[in-house]
């Protein structure tokens, strides 16, 4: 025996994170901050600042009611506790006071995010140095499929600023008009000493 470390195998190998699997190999091409954050495995946990408005109509309010999302607010603090492994993610967010859960996984190159009551399909693209989400499909309690067309004001974008991790969600309904647009950024939190 030489002493020399084994090739790694196969079996022992990191599966793939869920946007790895969706992006492919344009993946390793993002900046580091987008790389790190969707690199996770297992649980870590993220702090920024977000602001956010809301659709102010009648139907609009009811619409983010529904789907749980968060109240408006300006330079609100921002966590992040994400669990990860290679079939689902789950995030837990906590807008100051507000919280909201949503679980992701891969399925048929699409990213499916699970918000409430809503299943939405995200086609995902890198370019530029920035991740674009784009609604392909979306189906209410997991039966009554929504037209992608009637989504196209729902969209996400996250990129790196200042070596950060900034990301920019806007949802807008016909009928309903804009329901929430949220932009801010994020950065791991330290475990510190232990």
């Amino acid at each position: 025996m030489t002493g020399a470390p084994l090739p790694l195998s196969l079996s022992t190998a990191a599966a793939p994170t869920v946007f790895q699997q969706v992006l492919r190999a344009p993946f390793f091409n993002l900046p580091p901050s987008l790389r790190l954050l969707h690199s996770i495995r297992g649980e870590a946990e993220y702090a920024g600042e977000v602001d956010i408005a809301r659709g102010t109509g009648l139907l609009a309010r009811l619409c983010g009611r529904i789907a749980g999302l968060p109240p408006a607010m300006r330079q609100a603090p921002l966590r992040v506790r994400f669990n990860a492994d290679a079939k689902s993610e789950t995030w837990r967010r906590q807008f100051g006071s507000h919280r909201m859960v949503s679980r992701l996984r891969c399925r048929k190159g699409l990213l499916v995010e699970r918000l409430g009551p809503v299943q939405f399909r995200f086609a995902l693209h890198a370019a530029d140095g920035a991740i674009y989400w784009n609604v392909a499909a979306a189906r209410v309690l997991g039966l009554l499929p929504l037209p992608a067309r009637m989504l196209g004001g729902v969209r996400c974008r996250e990129w790196e600023q200042d070596g950060r991790y900034h990301f920019q969600v806007e949802a807008a309904l016909p009928l309903a008009g804009p329901l929430v647009r949220y932009r801010g950024w994020l950065e791991p939190v330290s475990a510190g000493p232990g």
